[in-house]
């Protein structure tokens, strides 16, 4: 089998040849013999193009070096997924000022200067600002030198987010708009070279279309975001509307584009550790069933990622047609995998069974054992994608995952 076939088995709860085994990288450093080279220069840490559009990259990361690692990942057995971000389009009346306030002065920070980012929209300004905080350890993302729209990073360093009140909520939407004609023209020709390339070596490719509550979070900050929630429950869901719009374009484009086998929807921050159920049940669910019902239609499978909360909210998520979720973790969630496979062991795919941060430890006995645990018991659904939770970074270190691989070979 080919790695997209043995995926798709899994997906379509059909035995495969054997269990797949995938992983995401973010800033993972390999042992230097899978490594290439790039005008002249080493490439020494791995990433994906999951993180185009939201992540700031220490150096250059092309599509040729997506297509580089994963052919190093295949010499290796593993399944190796390609992946692509949706752009998006900001309203062209929209004009912006970048400033930096020096540390101390008034308007910024006593330790750090403060990066700004003034948007004018019809409706009024936006600001938009965070702290410089410098350079970050070797293969992590790095800080642009202005405040990107969307950025993990942008929460803990954030001095004003974004939207900090409901009047901002329709200035915002002039920023987050469907993907126009030039948004569209750069994706089909990122998508022909993905397509080939897919084709000619039997790989899965992924699209990340949709953010969800995550971009809420972004946008608010996570105490704004729950306290927008209760105290101005209305404006909290025109927000979370606005940026459903938004989804629901990006994924139709991708839905509708010819070599996608599968789209995927951000859910970190819309987890149990931040909402109630109920919660959950109102502002995530149905704009997840929208999302997996339009991908369905168009032959595409529908994933979503949501590493704690899984045992209350994965079975919402399966009957709201989520064929593939993201992550079963017995570390960071707490759910054993006997309770993931009677929950939802029938119902969707899960991948996951082991956390990244086991594979620090460098110990076999212990990595063996948790490897060889998640095939014999989440094996069994013939739904199962055997994946490190959730991605393997700069600090993994090689010797922890080659015990796994070697394991995973082992208990096949």
């Amino acid at each position: 089998m080919t790695s997209k076939e043995r995926i798709l088995c899994a997906l379509n709860g059909i035995k495969p040849d054997h269990i797949p085994l995938t992983t995401w990288c973010f800033g993972f450093k390999p042992p230097e013999h899978l490594t290439w080279k790039r005008n002249g220069n080493q490439v020494r840490y791995w990433y994906s193009k999951r993180l185009e559009h939201i992540h700031t990259l220490p150096g250059a990361w092309d599509i040729e070096d997506d297509f580089n690692r994963a052919l190093a990942w295949r010499s290796l057995g593993i399944d190796d997924v390609l992946e692509v971000s949706v752009p998006w389009n900001v309203n062209p009346v929209i004009k912006w000022n970048d400033k930096l306030v020096a540390r101390g002065n008034k308007g910024g920070d006593e330790q750090y200067p403060v990066l700004a980012r003034e948007y004018e929209t019809p409706l009024g300004l936006l600001e938009h600002s965070v702290k410089q905080t410098g350079l970050e350890p070797p293969g992590w993302p790095v800080q642009a030198d202005f405040v990107p729209l969307f950025d993990d990073y942008n929460i803990p360093r954030a001095v004003r987010h974004l939207i900090g009140s409901a009047h901002d909520i329709d200035k915002f939407e002039y920023l987050y708009c469907p993907p126009g004609d030039e948004q569209k023209r750069w994706f089909d020709q990122r998508m022909s070279l993905v397509r080939k390339f897919s084709n000619e070596n039997g790989l899965f490719v992924q699209a990340w279309t949709a953010f969800g509550i995550d971009a809420v979070v972004w946008l608010t900050g996570v105490e704004g975001a729950i306290l927008m929630s209760m105290n101005e429950p209305e404006s909290f869901k025109k927000l979370v509307d606005a940026i459903a719009r938004t989804d629901f374009e990006r994924t139709l484009l991708a839905a509708r584009t010819e070599g996608i086998d599968m789209i995927c929807q951000r859910g970190w921050y819309s987890s149990t550790a931040f909402w109630s159920p109920d919660f959950f049940d109102s502002f995530v669910i149905p704009h997840v069933a929208r999302l997996a019902e339009l991908a369905h239609s168009y032959g595409k499978k529908f994933a979503y990622v949501i590493t704690t909360g899984v045992e209350l909210l994965g079975s919402r998520l399966a009957d709201a047609g989520v064929d593939l979720l993201f992550f079963i973790d017995p570390l960071q969630d707490g759910i054993s995998l006997e309770q993931a496979k009677n929950l939802f062991g029938d119902k969707m795919t899960v991948a996951g069974g082991i956390n990244s941060v086991s594979l620090i430890s460098r110990d076999r006995e212990k990595i063996g054992s948790q490897v060889k645990k998640a095939i014999e018991i989440m094996g069994q659904t013939n739904r199962f994608i055997l994946h490190p939770v959730d991605a393997i970074f700069p600090d993994t270190p090689w010797e922890g995952v080659e015990i796994m691989i070697n394991a995973w070979k082992d208990f096949q």
